[in-house]
């Protein structure tokens, strides 16, 4: 038996929240609120924190799934309300705890709860960030101790800095807090959600910056143009490649996203009257290749964890030997566990055949190509191709797992929505109201569609990260989902009816 959201009531009143409108809000306050909360995304985006040294570097795949830039004011960006929503609707789902969603009091209690969760882990993950080295610090109390020095064992550069950890994460934690309430102010008074709206906003952003990289950038078209040889050309086209392949995943997750088996329903009560349920390709959207995805990152973070670590089951450790080969030809088994290079790079080991491809931004795609058919690791000797092969089977899997673990856990299996539709008093035309005859029905189809959608997902995510498709991607299949789901909001408004031109220009 689960156990119910009361206790946590006492806590609820103290939280600020943000008060739903007054009266129904128009669609220029709409659009207005929403530019708001997204010039204020941008802003925290681009801040970085004080005492954080600045680096750069490309999106990766946390980042694009928190809608965060490590070292801004947003490091962890929307991780925290992610995280509260999933953790909360799991154990919903599993029934760990009691809720009743059509209860509003409940409903109220279980929201309360997840921004309280929120909000402790807007603390907990900065913390995570800042202490365990994702960011890097610049000491900024030197008349209290801090500074840097060299660890004697390592020779790498260590930094000493207690005060400047304290506040840095007080300004992460205090920017995914703002994130927050503009998420409430989004919902209530915008467009969709802002949760939906950052992240869109962090990939449109990574794809713009990807975009002028590709142009103006080393190895670009424009470099390559300047350069008169008579492989100008060619170069110059390679050189868009990537944007071609994100135009490519675009258009086919647009297809996919409108893909879908409908299901004639009739009201009881209402003879003539009828509707229809959807069952889309993406029945379960694109939270597969999210949880697969987080779950390789936290095995990457594991080999990284590794790093510099070697136990030698034959031959003898020879600390002047290369990294690779610390066991003098003999058998490291952490090096084939995960060998990770000086740059914190996975690079041989089982878990590398499981880590995520990514094709470097700048460089030939011939080279590229060249490479994942014909290089080998330096431990293992094993192709690079190899390497392709077990992670898409691998990531494909996982999100096959991982689809049918969420239609099981959030209440989307047959029997789960037969019991809904009998409950808003809807029946399958022909067949007498039973919600057991809705389920066989919806048993002939959503097993399947969530198999072939979760593959689908994963699949299109591996192949989009290996052809450097800009943005990620699971960030491109992410983007797509909200701008689709932000367009059915303002149909199901009748917004479009209210404003013609507007309407007119979007159904194009």
């Amino acid at each position: 038996m689960g156990s119910s959201l009361d206790f946590v009531k006492p806590v609820l009143h103290l939280l600020p929240e943000v008060q739903p409108p007054q009266r129904p809000t128009t669609l220029p306050e709409k659009l207005l609120w929403t530019a708001i909360a997204l010039v204020l995304f941008f802003v925290m985006y681009h801040v970085v924190a004080v005492g954080v040294r600045p680096t750069v570097g490309g999106a990766d795949f946390l980042q694009v799934v928190t809608a965060s830039k490590i070292g801004s004011l947003i490091t962890v960006g929307i991780g925290p309300i992610v995280l509260a929503s999933i953790f909360l609707q799991l154990f919903a789902g599993a029934k760990i705890i009691k809720v009743d969603m059509s209860d509003p009091a409940q409903k109220r209690t279980f929201q309360g709860a997840q921004k309280l969760l929120a909000i402790l882990l807007c603390f907990f993950e900065a913390a995570v960030f800042v202490i365990f080295a994702r960011v890097a610090l610049i000491p900024l109390f030197p008349s209290f101790g801090e500074g840097t020095f060299i660890d004697p064992n390592t020779g790498n550069e260590m930094v000493s800095a207690p005060y400047t950890t304290a506040l840095v994460i007080l300004q992460i934690a205090l920017g995914s807090l703002v994130l927050l309430y503009l998420d409430e102010v989004v919902s209530k008074y915008g467009i969709g959600s802002g949760i939906s709206l950052f992240i869109a906003a962090g990939v449109s952003a990574s794809i713009v910056g990807g975009t002028f990289s590709i142009l103006f950038g080393q190895g670009g078209v424009v470099e390559a143009l300047s350069s008169g040889s008579a492989e100008a050309l060619p170069n110059a086209i390679m050189a868009l490649l990537p944007l071609f392949f994100t135009l490519l995943v675009f258009l086919v997750v647009s297809y996919a996203e409108g893909v879908k088996v409908e299901i004639p329903l009739a009201f009881d009560r209402a003879r003539g009257l009828g509707s229809r349920f959807p069952i889309k390709l993406l029945y379960v959207s694109n939270i597969p290749v999210i949880l697969a995805s987080a779950l390789l990152l936290n095995v990457q973070f594991f080999a990284i964890s590794l790093q510099g670590q070697h136990w030698c089951i034959t031959g003898q450790y020879d600390p002047a030997a290369p990294d690779y080969d610390k066991c003098s030809g003999g058998f490291d088994l952490v090096a084939h566990i995960a060998y990770v290079d000086s740059g914190k790079q996975l690079r041989d080991g089982i878990l590398y055949y499981l880590s995520p491809i990514y094709r470097p931004l700048h460089g030939n795609y011939g080279g590229y190509i060249n490479q994942l058919l014909t290089a080998t690791t330096p431990i293992m000797n094993l192709p690079e191709w190899v390497h392709v092969l077990t992670y898409t089977v691998f990531i494909v899997f996982l999100c096959i797992i991982f689809g049918q673990f969420w239609v099981e856990t959030t209440g989307m299996g047959p029997k789960e929505v037969a019991e809904q539709l009998d409950k808003s008093g809807l029946q399958i035309p022909g067949f007498r109201r039973d919600p057991r005859i809705v389920e066989k029905v919806l048993e002939n189809y959503i097993p399947y569609i969530v198999v072939i959608g979760s593959a689908f997902v994963g699949l299109l995510a591996a192949l989009a990260d290996m052809t450097g498709a800009l943005g990620t991607g699971t960030g491109i299949l992410l983007t797509v989902g909200i701008l689709y789901r932000m367009y059915q909001d303002l149909e199901n408004q009748r917004l479009f009816d209210t404003y013609a031109s507007i309407g007119g220009l979007m159904k194009r």
